[in-house]
């Protein structure tokens, strides 16, 4: 409710209450203004404010001041009096503190000292910062100072418009076009008329914008302003230095620098300029002075730095060249001219002065004054006589430089290559004798009477005679050089071969080959030696030098077959046919009794069409071998390929009787069974299992046998036998489970596997054609359950894991083959599916990288060639299928659940491998 009284504000004029404090309530205390002095009224006393502190609960404030005067001292010490023996106490312990205070007190200042100096070089002085900026005011010129623009306004401050610095807008694009209307004339009648005759007037009249028109009018005003700012005069205080027709391009060019740089590069100014004021004799730091200013952009204190660099280190080469290099051309020949004059035996000032003429004859010019002062220069002869045009030129100085360094091996080796064969000899032979220490002298001798045997118009037997004579003259450097007590190791001979064989002189190579091969090697260790240097040179491309190697190893053990082995492999990957027949055709006349070359030598005339020959070189095998088992089935299957069953049947009627082999029954029955001919394979059979009851194979065959006739009991009798025979074969087992699902005895499959894995644990073959089983049923989890425990049973189990990654959902194989891969140790089956998953994503490149990293673990594997096939069918060119189909036969494989049943299967007998690669391809799903 409001006041009626008007005199509301009265009680301002009423005295204050006795103890009132303004504020008090709010923790205020009394205080005293100036105003307060003369007849004002006192204040509240100690106690009132005392008194009211109590009542709001507050603590009295204790002055800290009494407790100094000893009249106010109370506590322990209260009332004691201050005598002569306090004051003696009293300076007794001034004086032991003074004595502990100058302890130490240098050490403590110079620390002090050192702490302040490195705060200030952390972090200097706005004055130091800028000291060197105000050295450099000492060279500004009056009219520098007069075209300094004035300092803009930085107090935010409005400040009076002038012309100066008006203020400038863009104008609309209204504007632009009501201006261009204002000045347009119609000198045209209007087309449209009306019925009367008279023109039609629009009530309203539209506007088209045209913007093709503004953009132009846009341009012609920047060029307006720009054609201003360049012709503005510098008298007139606005100087400036843009160029109007490339003041947009040359923005790129501009480095700009951030505060830490700058700050960075001052912090190294100073130290640079203290490291060359203590150590003036000190050229890489003037160097390192002069490149922080050019990196600074300061070319000029750059150029100043290394000037100075040059003056107090003139015998430093290289703060010459820097001096040089951080000129332009004309200075920089000037800079080296007065570099000649200090360091004049220095071969790189030469080299760089003359690398800075243009002109040939000048470059000639500098580098022959250069040989006058330095005359024993291998580097400034070469250069000199590579500027030469001319082999005649060449010739002559090369001549003269041999006689003032007669101990340069690359200068009697260059005059040598610039001479005819037959002054080259000469030179050779006088160098030899100059210096009788280099070995380069007796190869080069080498390599020439190889080129002059090389000579197309000589005969064979000429050019025989002159070959032999590069072996004796390695063998006699090899002598000449242990004369002289140069000793070179047989790595370091084999080096040298292999530098002879490319450089075009492979029987330089082969010579170093057989004089220096058995260096320093115990006769126990030479072979196992000279195969690993073989694979070795092998490794890097040298051909030539392993085919040397191996020939020298084969010269002194030749009853080895397995040199006889690697040779073979050497000539068929690097080696023409030819070749490759003639180390075979040696190879089984040194070992008769090794059947692997007899093999290979009879397929390599078979896969060259020469059946005959093949045939020639079985028969002598035979003739070695008689008992030979891989022989005769290799005849067996050399008249079978190329259609002569009658004499393969009686090829294998033979081998029964003379080499009676379990393999050798096997394939007779085999090829009844691809004859057609079912019952007398069973009669094979049944011959061979009474010959070899423990030969898993025979019941393998004969089951397949009764189950193409539709014999079911006969088969399961079969397989049955050959599980009580042979128990620990998973093939048996996997058959015979297939062979009741074939009838329709899904669970008898399904027990047979269990007891499969019973006698046989931890067979990952066995498990995966459960989780089959369970998937053909039909139980997918069921089928998931059994590979769970498969996996447990068999955690490395690269099959099991790549049917656990298609197990999964799409997208957690990813994770999963991570695992897979780590579990497996990169089994190739694994890596395969891998690569199928990336496929299934379509992650092209990386599942080629990966289909190929597969056939590299494991080449045999014939499914993984099949998958990646299809994949470039899908994805890939012809190239790129035409690249595994050449590394599919190449690699040969055998094995791959695939690719054997397809291999295996009677519709496809005698096809290629390359043929088989398509069908797997075409089966895989």
């Amino acid at each position: 409710m409001a006041s009626n009284n008007p005199n509301k504000l009265a009680f301002l004029s009423m005295p204050a209450p006795a103890s009132y404090v303004a504020g008090l309530g709010r923790g205020a205390s009394g205080f005293t203004t100036r105003s307060d002095i003369g007849p004002a009224r006192e204040g509240p006393s100690a106690e009132v404010i005392a008194e009211a502190q109590a009542r709001r609960g507050e603590e009295a404030e204790v002055d800290p001041e009494q407790f100094q005067d000893p009249d106010n001292e109370y506590g322990l010490f209260a009332g004691t009096t201050y005598e002569q023996d306090d004051e003696e106490a009293d300076r007794i312990y001034e004086s032991v503190d003074d004595k502990m205070d100058s302890r130490r007190r240098k050490q403590r200042c110079a620390a002090e000292q050192a702490q302040l100096a490195k705060h200030r070089a952390e972090r200097p002085k706005i004055q130091q910062q800028f000291a060197d900026l105000k050295r450099g005011l000492s060279s500004v010129t009056d009219a520098e100072w007069e075209n300094i623009p004035e300092v803009g306004n930085l107090t935010r401050r409005k400040r009076r418009r002038t012309e100066e610095n008006s203020r400038t807008y863009v104008v609309p694009d209204s504007v632009l076009v009501g201006d261009r209307s204002k000045v347009e004339y119609e000198s045209a009648l209007d087309a449209r008329q009306q019925a009367d005759g008279g023109l039609e007037t629009p009530a309203e009249r539209g506007m088209m914008t045209d913007f093709v028109e503004i953009g132009q009018a846009r341009d012609k005003i920047l060029s307006l302003k720009l054609d201003q700012i360049s012709s503005t005069p510098a008298t007139s205080g606005l100087s400036t230095s843009i160029d109007p027709r490339g003041y947009l391009t040359s923005l790129d060019s501009v480095v700009l620098k951030s505060d830490a740089e700058i700050g960075d590069i001052k912090r190294a100014r100073m130290l640079f300029d203290s490291l060359v004021k203590s150590n003036p004799k000190h050229a890489p730091g003037w160097i390192a002075a002069a490149c922080l200013e050019e990196h600074a952009g300061r070319m000029v204190a750059a150029r100043k730095m290394i000037k100075m660099g040059c003056e107090a280190c003139p015998g430093s080469e290289d703060v010459w060249l820097e001096a040089a290099r951080l000129h332009n051309n004309d200075d920089a020949k000037v800079v080296l001219a007065n570099a000649v004059q200090h360091v004049g035996q220095s071969v790189k000032i030469w080299l760089a002065a003359a690398d800075l003429e243009h002109d040939v004859q000048a470059k000639k010019r500098v580098l022959r004054k250069a040989l006058e002062h330095i005359p024993n220069s291998v580097r400034l002869w070469k250069e000199t006589v590579n500027l030469e045009a001319s082999a005649a030129d060449a010739r002559i100085l090369l001549a003269r430089a041999v006689e003032v360094i007669p101990l340069s091996v690359e200068l009697w080796l260059a005059l040598a290559r610039l001479e005819t064969p037959t002054r080259a000899k000469a030179v050779l032979n006088k160098a030899r004798k100059v210096v009788p220490t280099s070995h380069e002298f007796w190869i080069a001798a080498a390599r020439l009477l190889e080129q002059e045997a090389a000579l197309p118009e000589k005969d064979a037997a000429q050019r025989e005679k002159e070959l032999a004579v590069v072996d004796k003259t390695i063998e006699a450097a090899t002598r000449n050089l242990r004369q002289h007590q140069v000793l070179l190791t047989r790595e370091q001979w084999l080096k040298e071969a292999e530098r002879c064989e490319a450089e075009g002189a492979p029987r330089t190579s082969e010579a170093i080959v057989k004089a220096t091969i058995a260096m320093d090697i115990e006769e126990e260790d030479r072979l196992d030696t000279w195969v690993s240097d073989a694979e070795a040179v092998e490794a890097r491309g040298m051909v030539g030098t392993a085919r040397a190697i191996l020939a020298h190893a084969l010269r002194c053990y030749p009853d080895k077959r397995s040199l006889w082995r690697r040779a073979a492999e050497l000539e068929k990957a690097h080696g023409t046919r030819e070749a490759l027949d003639s180390v075979l055709a040696r190879a089984v006349a040194c070992c008769p009794q090794a059947e692997v070359l007899w093999l290979m030598a009879a397929k390599e005339k078979w896969l060259a069409g020469d059946v005959p020959a093949a045939r020639e070189v079985l028969e002598r095998a035979f003739v070695a071998n008689p008992e030979s088992e891989q022989i005769w089935l290799a005849a067996v299957k050399l008249e079978a390929e190329n259609g002569e069953f009658g004499v393969a049947r009686e090829l294998l009627i033979r081998a029964r009787s003379v080499a009676d082999t379990e393999r050798i029954w096997m394939k007779s029955a085999v090829f009844e069974r691809q004859q057609g001919q079912l019952d007398t394979a069973l009669a094979t059979l049944t011959t061979a299992l009474s010959k070899f009851p423990k030969f898993a194979k025979l019941y393998m065959i004969q089951g397949q046998i009764q189950e193409s006739k539709g014999n079911i009991p006969a088969a399961r009798m079969a397989f049955a036998a050959g599980i009580k025979a042979c128990p620990k074969e998973p093939t048996l087992w996997i058959l015979a489970g297939r062979l009741e699902e074939t009838d329709g005895k899904s669970i008898k499959a399904r027990s047979l596997l269990e007891k499969a894995r019973l006698v046989i644990p931890a067979n990952e073959r066995l498990w995966a054609e459960a989780v089959g089983v369970e998937e053909r049923a039909g139980g997918v989890a069921q089928a998931k359950a059994v590979l769970a425990r498969a996996l447990q049973e068999c955690p490395a189990s690269g099959l099991l894991w790549s049917m656990a990654l298609w197990a999964e959902p799409r997208a957690a194989r990813k994770t999963k083959s991570v695992d897979a891969l780590r579990k497996t140790k990169d089994s190739p089956l694994v890596v395969c599916t891998v690569a199928r998953v990336l496929w299934a994503d379509r992650v092209v490149e990386r599942a080629r990288d990966w289909f190929g990293r597969a056939t590299v673990a494991d080449a045999d594997l014939g499914d993984v060639w099949g998958w990646w096939l299809k994949f470039e069918r899908q994805h890939g060119n012809e190239e790129q299928r035409e690249v595994v189909r050449t590394r599919c036969v190449a690699a040969e494989p055998h094995h791959g659940a695939i690719w054997q049943a397809t291999a295996k299967n009677i519709k496809n007998v005698g096809k290629s491998i390359l043929e088989i690669l398509e069908l797997v391809a075409n089966e895989l799903k």
